[in-house]
């Protein structure tokens, strides 16, 4: 496509819905279809039409907490096998995710336990809020609605569809947002750090008791003593909360954690250009006619410029192909319902989030090679063709049942099923539909999403 039509491309799609999934600083103006054709004759050619100045994490010197924590981050010797630290699944060089294919990571005592998750990158979680049901709890700091009293209060509501076109309408949903792991059942950096510490398919550390005495006897123990209190180690819960408040500590402070160093931030700033491919692949994804990714991956600075994270915080239940590479699933009893277990036991009963899971930022997603809760797919390309064609042949990606029918979200029970969402684009295509992305588009959307890559800033300095 030429730039010439990729701007008539453009030009409509600003004038038909308005450009709210781009960025604040490129909403339509309101003097006529002169200037919004304007604006997207740049857009379509690369260039930002309005920079944006973000209010970027400030960078100052580690405190001393932190720069603990960054030393425990990777040190080995807390997990049971003594060869296993936050960066063994966290890597600094990919964006503090996995580093391979394999779709869940090895842990355990021995480091031959597999998971039965994808592993989640660390990056860019500085931001992220509390595990709620709806936008925010009713109520004063003494009386605070309890999750199984926000989940009766969200039943009732109707939800609003989510679309590019008005991203923001949807985030007033009550459903479920927030909160660290594919479920949600931590909501600070320092319960997800102590989650994976103990777990016995991650570090599997052990007790409380261990993990102090491993402390107390490692090259750590003086600086424990400094910053703790010279009795640090008397209490052993307390030793290991610190360790791992440390541990969060060095998240929130350190840069590498949310750098905003990929194009798409140098482009918001004015200080990159767009190839004709990815500038496509922007509109496609703003396009709630085609990919509708901004409907739940926002690509829009907030109000007080901060750079957008391209996630919505919610939960959804997409129904992705069961995962025969996670040994777990050789049970056809085992069920991964995110919200509702078995990781988390306090909302089993809420059968209407069954199968939901949390909407993960896209930031780096072009470095990554396994997708979804269960790593089910490992590539883009891979991705984006399920998206589009899920509803449209299901009987590429799913299993068939011992009558030979597709068992269409064939990792879901049967009661649980409803959940998934069909009404959202591009969900809402049928069996006879096109797609809402052609091959092409989605080779564009992917080139759109490689501008996501941090580094770009730093390799050209």
């Amino acid at each position: 496509m030429s730039f010439r039509h990729l701007a008539l491309a453009a030009a409509l799609l600003l004038c038909n819905h308005a450009w709210a999934g781009s960025p604040a600083s490129l909403q339509v103006s309101t003097s006529g279809s002169e200037t919004n054709a304007s604006d997207a004759a740049l857009i379509a050619t690369g260039i930002n039409p309005h920079p944006v100045r973000l209010a970027l994490p400030p960078t100052r010197p580690l405190s001393a907490v932190a720069q603990l924590g960054r030393e425990l981050f990777f040190f080995k010797r807390l997990s049971g096998s003594g060869r296993m630290s936050c960066a063994s699944c966290h890597s600094p060089a990919r964006a503090f995710g996995p580093t391979g294919r394999a779709s869940v990571a090895l842990g355990g005592p021995d480091r031959h336990t597999p998971g039965s998750r994808a592993v989640p990158s660390l990056r860019y979680l500085y931001r992220q809020p509390p595990f709620s049901i709806g936008v925010e709890v009713e109520g004063d700091n003494d009386q605070v609605a309890s999750l199984q009293q926000q989940a009766q209060r969200a039943a009732d509501r109707v939800r609003v569809l989510k679309s590019a076109r008005s991203p923001m309408a949807a985030a007033g949903n009550l459903v479920p947002q927030g909160g660290l792991f594919w479920d949600g059942r931590a909501d600070t950096l320092q319960q997800q750090a102590s989650g994976s510490l103990f777990n016995p398919a991650e570090m599997d550390a052990g007790s409380v008791a261990v993990v102090a005495r491993k402390l107390e006897g490692s090259k750590f123990a003086d600086a424990f003593r400094r910053l703790f209190g010279a009795g640090i180690f008397q209490d052993p819960k307390q030793a290991v909360a610190e360790a791992t408040f440390a541990v969060a500590r060095f998240q929130i402070e350190d840069p590498g954690f949310h750098p905003f160093t990929s194009k798409f931030d140098a482009w918001l700033a004015g200080k990159a250009r767009f190839t004709p491919s990815e500038a496509r692949g922007y509109l496609a994804f703003n396009d709630p006619k085609k990919g509708n990714c901004a409907a739940c991956h926002l690509d829009r600075p907030t109000r007080d410029g901060l750079p957008p994270l391209f996630t919505d915080y919610q939960y959804e239940a997409l129904g992705v192909p069961r995962n025969p590479a996670i040994p777990a699933n050789q049970d056809p009893k085992y069920h991964d319902l995110g919200i509702c277990g078995p990781f988390r036991t306090d909302m089993r009963d809420q059968d209407s989030y069954c199968g939901m899971f949390l909407t993960p930022s896209l930031r780096n997603v072009a470095q990554r090679k396994v997708f979804f809760h269960n790593g089910v797919f490992h590539s883009l390309g891979d991705v984006l063709d399920w998206y589009v064609n899920r509803d449209l042949h299901p009987g590429r990606f799913y299993a068939r049942d011992a009558s030979g029918r597709v068992d269409k979200y064939d990792d879901i029970p049967l009661r649980f099923k409803g959940n998934v969402d069909t009404r959202d684009a591009p969900f809402d295509h049928h069996p006879g539909d096109r797609p809402a992305l052609s091959r092409a588009e989605i080779r564009d959307v992917i080139a759109f999403l490689g501008t996501l890559i941090d580094g770009y800033q730093r390799s050209r300095r």
